[in-house]
């Protein structure tokens, strides 16, 4: 066991698909709070789903931690709104404080219940969340303020209930932080040291490590619009 103060899951959430705009797209990023015990398997948590399972959900996207810390600077930002009162405005399965984007590194393992997960990958922003907050720009603004959260793949599939603490018990990579990642991938794009280690960080996800990859070959960055600010076409999210 790694000596550090463990973190109480202050909240665990699941969403239900449900049209996210008027053409009908679907998406499960309306998430609610739970109560008790919730399986948790290489997928994702009993009852959660996603509408676009190409971009969303998926074994190295199976769990979303949002820090409760940023919302406090998101009403800041944007000012008060409904769904900043609780936990799940970001779509969030895990909501805590005391741990960010600085505190996490990919390949870190948190003991959390009967479960053992591992950070995999930060989170790239999407559209959805412009609909979800009624701001045509607030994926770009969550995908240039560094407080985008992370996502877990899942090493061993258990019950988790809110009011648990995760314990971090392995770090792998702690040189890699979901902040550090952030900086190369939106900030100082084209360096090329850092993409040559991205691309050769096997603990993330080929996509990840793809983006590096043709960056070095290219000199290039790939373009974030059809992401950020959505599509002309119906796609479930």
């Amino acid at each position: 066991m790694i000596d550090r103060q463990p973190i109480t899951l202050d909240a665990l959430l699941v969403g239900s698909l449900a049209p996210i705009d008027d053409r009908g797209t679907l998406s499960g990023i309306d998430k609610h709070p739970l109560d008790g015990a919730v399986e948790l398997c290489a997928t994702g948590f009993s009852g959660d789903h996603q509408g676009d399972l190409k971009r969303h959900g998926g074994v190295d996207k199976a769990v979303h931690h949002y820090p409760r810390d940023h919302y406090r600077a998101r009403t800041d930002e944007i000012g008060f709104i409904p769904l900043l009162k609780q936990p799940g405005a970001f779509g969030e399965n895990l909501s805590t404080l005391g741990l960010t984007e600085g505190d996490v590194a990919v390949g870190d393992r948190f003991r959390l219940g009967g479960a053992l997960l591992e950070v995999s990958q930060g989170r790239q922003p999407c559209w959805k969340l412009n609909r979800r907050f009624g701001l045509p720009d607030m994926a770009r603004r969550l995908q240039q303020s560094s407080r985008t959260g992370w996502y877990y793949r899942v090493i061993e599939a258990g019950l988790v209930s809110a009011g648990e603490r995760m314990h971090l018990v392995e770090r792998r990579h702690p040189a890699w932080t979901i902040a550090r990642l952030w900086h190369f991938l939106y900030v100082d794009t084209l360096n090329r040291h850092a993409l040559e280690e991205i691309a050769n960080l096997a603990i993330l996800p080929s996509s990840w490590r793809d983006y590096a990859a043709k960056r070095l070959q290219t000199r290039m960055v790939e373009d974030w619009s059809r992401r950020l600010d959505g599509e002309t076409t119906p796609v479930n999210g």
